[in-house]
């Protein structure tokens, strides 16, 4: 098969895999005799706006080489999911509902939870200084004294960030000197920032921080003696309901997981995969796998209080800090809107992968979007925001 290249729309035999999946629409199968009528409007109108959003996105994975998965869920029940593209483009295997896709900086509401758990143990408060948890070894020699955890959940700390995501400078560059290889633990990462000057004290502006993520890590390892990943599965995944989520080495042949993909160097070049673009496996600033069925259930978890409780989860969704305007930081979630629009939740892109996922409570509706490739998941995002907010 040609290799399918973002500089023309694929044609004939080569084009881009649609799984076209049997939508199913709030109020299908709950029509009663007395409100049949109301419930046939509604499920037609959901059902439009949802065709309008499937030709979107084919359109895009013609056009544009969109790749990925989306779903939407209503009251625990799904109003749209749909697959575009393919999961393994070498030997044509296409995106399917439990595809697993590489998450990113969604990770981060991962580690928030686990560092959240940790309060509700009593194991430590938002408060604690990072210095009365982490030894000098396990901590970058610059941190100021005053930085707390609510300082790194927030992106507020001031410390030095390993990579600066506001810059405009490629992830994948890191590893072209670095061994990426060696990156398997929180720890690994540490030399990586350890010595340089923190951008400012604790408490000042909003910039958001991977270093400070990997600190979190840092402390989840030391309060729990258990590696960080053990613990999200542990208090996360597990009680979340998440059991096709994990954190998958790249070098591992694991079943439904979809290769990240780089564009081709030029015109009628071949796609080429992230191995050499992102560490081997995930950490505590990044690098979770799932399918979109696991974060729906994540979604629901966090908000339900079955992850954290009512009590704790409220203080999670308090907002602590402006990120830019109409954005709100949570503890280790983005905040934004207002009445019937508010909404919760976190994106991430790594070279190959992009994830946004989205609750919108006062809807009790959930919006979520995995792609592997890049550039188009924030569109993706706000198309599906739209659409929910469309037939609420």
């Amino acid at each position: 098969m040609a290799a399918l290249s973002p500089y023309s729309a694929p044609t004939g035999p080569d084009r881009v895999a649609v799984w076209r999946l049997s939508a199913k629409f709030v109020g299908a199968e709950k029509v009663g005799t007395d409100e049949r009528s109301w419930d046939s409007a509604c499920m037609s109108c959901v059902g439009d706006v949802m065709e309008r959003v499937d030709a979107r996105l084919r359109e895009w994975a013609d056009e544009r080489g969109f790749s990925g998965v989306v779903l939407v869920t209503r009251g625990g029940v799904t109003e749209f999911e749909c697959c575009y593209g393919m999961a393994n483009r070498s030997d044509a295997v296409p995106v399917r509902p439990g595809t697993r896709f590489g998450l990113a900086s969604v990770t981060k509401m991962f580690t928030a939870v686990a560092v959240a758990d940790l309060v509700r143990r009593r194991k430590l408060t938002f408060d604690t200084l990072v210095v009365d948890i982490l030894p000098p070894q396990r901590r970058p020699s610059t941190l100021l004294s005053e930085v707390t955890v609510h300082h790194l959940l927030t992106h507020t700390s001031g410390i030095a960030d390993y990579y600066e995501e506001n810059e405009k400078c490629d992830y994948a560059e890191l590893w072209e000197t670095r061994p990426s290889y060696r990156v398997l633990r929180p720890a690994d990462f540490l030399p990586m920032f350890a010595d340089l000057p923190p951008y400012r004290g604790p408490g000042g502006q909003f910039q958001y921080s991977n270093a400070g993520y990997i600190v979190l890590g840092l402390i989840i390892e030391e309060l729990t003696q258990v590696p960080y990943t053990e613990v999200v599965a542990d208090r996360v995944f597990e009680p979340a309901g998440m059991a096709a989520s994990g954190f998958f080495a790249l070098d591992e042949a694991r079943p439904n997981v979809a290769v990240g993909y780089l564009p081709p160097r030029e015109p009628g070049a071949p796609w080429r995969s992230n191995i050499y673009s992102i560490p081997p496996v995930g950490a505590s600033d990044g690098g979770a796998f799932s399918t979109v069925a696991d974060l729906d259930r994540f979604l629901h978890s966090y908000h339900d209080g079955t992850l954290l409780g009512a009590a704790l989860r409220d203080v999670m969704l308090t907002p602590q800090c402006t990120v830019a305007e109409g954005l709100a930081m949570g503890y280790g979630v983005i905040l934004a809107g207002e009445g019937r629009t508010r909404r919760f939740g976190h994106g991430g892109g790594d070279p190959g992968y992009e994830a946004q996922i989205q609750r919108l409570p006062e809807l009790d509706a959930n919006a979520i979007v995995l792609c592997n490739m890049n550039g188009l998941v924030g569109e993706v995002r706000d198309l599906l925001v739209e659409a929910v907010t469309a037939t609420a």
